[in-house]
């Protein structure tokens, strides 16, 4: 079997997000991935919720090819070609008006993992702005990473990581889940469900206000 790209992070998480992607969501469903990376997340979710078909993006074009490697290595057929998107884009998709054609703006859930702290600001308002125009009815945003919460002690680990974010580039750095919170708000979505997960990091759940459109 030919050696892929790979994240260590990404191999590590990878089950235990998956037994609460299991918990919290339908058995079947579509779902979007927003900056899938590898595309490891995306073929190993798939082969565990048979039921539903995943979509992955990522910005950058070099991970279209590692995307596809992946898919066609793990042999699943419920994971879509990937496409190219910029989350703080108004068209989701790049490629002209993909989403609208093939799905007609609906999804069950759209999922994006350890972004928002490796990413400028203004991707958490494109991420939940962008979230609320494709998710359908009843859809769910689900959020995976290490946040910052008020009254609850940030981790050693996790204060050290900040520092090296913010080192690594001035608009890094571990997001304040009351931050998030308020963009998704903005957007017309709200924390539903709050999952902690192992190494400090957390499985949010944002669904829309109730008396938001769908």
């Amino acid at each position: 079997m030919t050696a892929l790209p790979a994240s260590p992070a990404a191999d590590r998480n990878k089950q235990p997000i998956l037994e609460a992607l299991q918990r919290v969501l339908p058995e079947r469903g579509m779902a979007l991935e927003i900056a899938s990376g590898t595309g490891q997340h995306a073929t190993w979710f798939a082969a565990g919720l048979p039921g539903w078909q995943w979509q992955p993006t990522d910005m950058q074009a070099s991970a279209m090819a590692t995307i596809a490697a992946w898919t066609e290595q793990a042999r699943v057929t419920n994971v879509l070609p990937p496409l190219r998107l910029d989350v703080t884009s108004d068209q989701w998709p790049d490629e002209a008006d993909l989403f609208g054609e093939a799905f007609g703006n609906t999804f069950d859930a759209v999922y994006c993992a350890n972004m928002l702290h490796i990413a400028p600001w203004a991707a958490c308002a494109g991420l939940m702005r962008g979230a609320a125009r494709v998710m359908a009815p009843g859809g769910v945003l689900i959020t995976y990473g290490p946040y910052i919460e008020d009254g609850v002690p940030t981790s050693p680990g996790n204060l050290a990581f900040d520092e090296s974010l913010r080192n690594t580039h001035p608009d890094w750095g571990i997001r304040r889940l009351s931050d998030v919170a308020h963009e998704a708000r903005q957007a017309g979505l709200h924390l539903r469900e709050r999952h902690a997960m192992p190494a400090n990091n957390l499985l949010l759940v944002w669904a829309r206000e109730p008396s938001a459109p769908a």
